[in-house]
């Protein structure tokens, strides 16, 4: 599933893309439940002739702003794409929407597993308030992330990958900066010191500014992996230090790296560096 980083590459494609100030002059819903919450029809009345004023993200969500205060949330899941179609390009079966847009661009959504989902947010309201701070915001200091911990007791992995506690983590990044801050997946949220925090805080920031500088994370060679607006994959995977590493050596310590499940995701620690325990 794309976490932050490959949302944040997409958007960045997007507005390089020039997709701001586009018109949108009609939509193709070609899988009904890609859209949510309304009918595909009142999503096309919602859209049609709508400018689009800004390309943005929020958490893992890519965010269309029109000209009249709307949002159209874009939520990618596990195998969501966007990408422009050249003009006489046949559309695909896994091309579930297709925005067309002024000066005859055509803007699709392609998603083999058909989780994906379009969302309408009218001006005024916020779908989105629950999820917790941006990583990369400037607002997000360690005393932010020791207050979002504060009280929690579950295990410190499943903790942060609810939206709800930070906005935009997901299992790539979290074993990552987990490793990075030498803490165990498994250890309690409640047990994490303050410079456990300090560490955790420098290590969520480090592992996402590094992914986006790679143009996010692309495992593999299958077409369900992520790929960039363009077509490219992300170049961050010979980055990653313990996240399906299992078996191959710590390259902090030489320990072989260990892989277990944690609230249902596997999950790649180094038992040496990453200790259950404190101390």
């Amino acid at each position: 599933m794309p976490e932050l980083p490959e949302v944040e590459t997409v958007v960045r494609d997007l507005r390089r893309h020039g997709l701001e100030n586009y018109s949108i002059t009609g939509i193709d819903v070609r899988w009904p439940r890609t859209v949510a919450d309304i009918t595909p029809k009142h999503l096309k009345q919602a859209l049609t002739g709508r400018l689009i004023a800004n390309v943005s993200r929020r958490a893992k969500y890519i965010v269309f702003t029109l000209d009249n205060g709307d949002r159209l949330l874009i939520h990618l899941r596990m195998t969501g794409k966007l990408r422009f179609a050249a003009p006489h390009e046949v559309i695909g079966k896994h091309d579930h929407i297709v925005l067309h847009l002024s000066g005859g661009q055509r803007l699709v959504f392609n998603d083999t597993r058909k989780f994906g989902r379009f969302r309408l947010a009218p001006a005024g309201s916020d779908p989105l308030a629950n999820l917790g701070p941006e990583p990369l915001s400037d607002s997000f200091t360690a005393d932010t992330l020791q207050a979002r911990l504060r009280g929690k007791t579950g295990r410190i992995k499943p903790v942060l990958l609810d939206q709800t506690t930070v906005a935009g983590l997901g299992n790539i990044y979290v074993d990552e900066a987990l490793w990075q801050a030498r803490l165990h997946p498994e250890r309690r949220a409640d047990s994490l010191s303050r410079d456990d925090v300090r560490r955790l805080h420098r290590a969520i920031r480090d592992v996402l500014r590094r992914a986006i500088e790679n143009c996010g994370t692309t495992l593999g060679n299958g077409l369900d992996n992520f790929y960039s607006v363009a077509g490219n994959r992300g170049r961050n995977a010979d980055r990653l230090k313990v996240f399906r590493r299992d078996g191959l050596p710590c390259p902090r310590c030489g320990t072989v790296i260990t892989r277990s499940v944690v609230a249902q995701r596997g999950t790649h620690f180094c038992p040496r560096c990453q200790p259950p325990v404190m101390g």
